[in-house]
Parts: structure tokens; C-alpha cells; sequence
């Protein structure tokens, strides 16, 4: 049998748990084709590059699959009829990733990290500087910055 990577996009508006449980029947509907699914992640709602089908935003899942090619041809057939699914792609690969893809690794990655800018430190924006106190209008001109209230 092959190796398959299948990467599918869900709607936004699509609770997490249906997420789950597509991926679930999409699971069996490989193994009911003679084949398995060797790892199944959820990479969370993303933003997407573009807007498709009207969707910003969409619930990415990665399966991945040993599996006859027919059962991958079903697969990709149900995911083109389900209306829940916005985009799939599904490539076949020489070994599967053992461990975390590379997308969960990355997110472990910016968990791990101590702040906000990492140990680049602040950039000093305008959160960093005191506030002046501005002169009221009608109050003394002098003590306006440009020097411009007071002729000498």
C-alpha cells in the first residue's frame, strides 16, 4: 500500500467537535477501504491567505494515511461532496513523520518562548516614553514647545 499525507480545511463557522468528528468518519471510511490512518492532528482554526468561499478563516486537520490509491480516490471523492469542507489536498509520500508535524512543532516552539519579542528585547515604542503635558488653550503661550506665544 501507499503513504498519503491529506490535509483538509473545514468552514469557520464549524464547531471543533464536528471538526473531530469528520475527521473521525473520514477515518473509517479508510480503514473501511482497506487502509489506516496513522496519525490524525488538529492544527486549529487559521487564517487563511485568501478568502475562499466566502471563509476567512477555516479548521486545518492532517491525516496520515497507508491506504490502497481507490481508497484515497473515495476519501478525496467525500470530501468534494461535503459542503463542511472547504479545501483538501492529499499527497503521496515516500516515509510518514513520525512525531509532530512540522505546524505542531512550531506552535510548541512559540510556547516555549519567554515574552512577546523573545530575547530581542523591547523596541521601545510609545509605551516606553512619558507623556508632556500640553499648555491649555488660553494659558500661558510660553510654555508652548514652538516658543511662538511670546515675542522678544
Amino acid at each position: 500500500m501507499a503513504l498519503y499525507e491529506n490535509v483538509f480545511i473545514a468552514r469557520q463557522d464549524v464547531p471543533a467537535t464536528q471538526v473531530e468528528t469528520l475527521t473521525n468518519q473520514f477515518a473509517e471510511l479508510v480503514t473501511a477501504q482497506g487502509g489506516t490512518v496513522q496519525k490524525k492532528e488538529y492544527w486549529g482554526l487559521r487564517s487563511l491567505t485568501f478568502r475562499i468561499k466566502k471563509n476567512r478563516k477555516g479548521h486545518y486537520t492532517l491525516m496520515n494515511i497507508d491506504a490502497p490509491p481507490a481508497a484515497v480516490k473515495e476519501l478525496e471523492r467525500t470530501m468534494s461532496i461535503n459542503e463542511d469542507i472547504i479545501r483538501y489536498l492529499t499527497v503521496r509520500v515516500d516515509a510518514l513523520e513520525e512525531g509532530p508535524s512540522a505546524v505542531m512543532q512550531r506552535g510548541a516552539d512559540k510556547a516555549d518562548r519567554p515574552g512577546d519579542r523573545g530575547d530581542r528585547g523591547d523596541r521601545g515604542g510609545w509605551g516606553e516614553r512619558p507623556r508632556r503635558e500640553r499648555p491649555r488653550f488660553g494659558e500661558e503661550a510660553a510654555a508652548s514647545p514652538t516658543g511662538m506665544g511670546e515675542e522678544e
